[in-house]
């Protein structure tokens, strides 16, 4: 029996036409054994096993979760290091964030400019969305099983 060279299906002697995908006779071997074409699905794999560790990389300190339960895992390894980016960046602003609010607290509010205050403190407090942003179009990848990097601080690599 022969075996399609296009799709690998098995075909009958005599056959002038593939009847899965349609290749001809003239495409085909009638003579002996054909293997069927695969294609090698092994980063298709590892996405689709591992949507969960990808997801779980942009969900703050369980950023450990696919760093250490699936080190063998490119897709996994890859959104671990996306989320371990994000997850630095955040500590390092909230750092920035709360010396910045404790010297305009001193500064502003012991001249009385409690407008001035309020309104510099929430602009700073607005940058939170830009890594709930950031998070959800990490998440969205992931879920979809693609490898893509983070606008502004995808191309930082930490983990290889």
């Amino acid at each position: 029996m022969a075996h399609c060279t296009n799709c690998g299906t098995q075909l009958t002697d005599g056959v002038k036409f593939c009847p899965s995908c349609g290749a001809t006779a003239s495409q085909n071997s009638q003579n002996g054994y054909q293997a069927p074409i695969t294609q090698d699905t092994s980063e298709a794999d590892d996405a689709r096993n591992n949507k969960a560790m990808g997801v779980l990389a942009y969900l703050g300190i369980l950023v450990l979760v696919p760093i250490f339960a699936a080190k063998e895992s490119k897709f996994a390894r890859y959104h671990a290091n996306q989320g371990l980016v994000l997850a630095l960046a955040e500590i390092a602003f909230a750092i920035v964030y709360s010396i910045l609010t404790g010297i305009l607290t001193a500064i502003l509010l012991g001249t009385g400019a409690w407008g001035l205050w309020s309104v510099i403190t929430t602009l700073l407090g607005l940058v939170w969305l830009v890594f709930l942003a950031l998070s959800i179009i990490g998440i969205v990848n992931a879920v979809n099983g693609k490898m893509k990097d983070l606008p502004v601080i995808g191309k930082i690599r930490i983990l290889k």
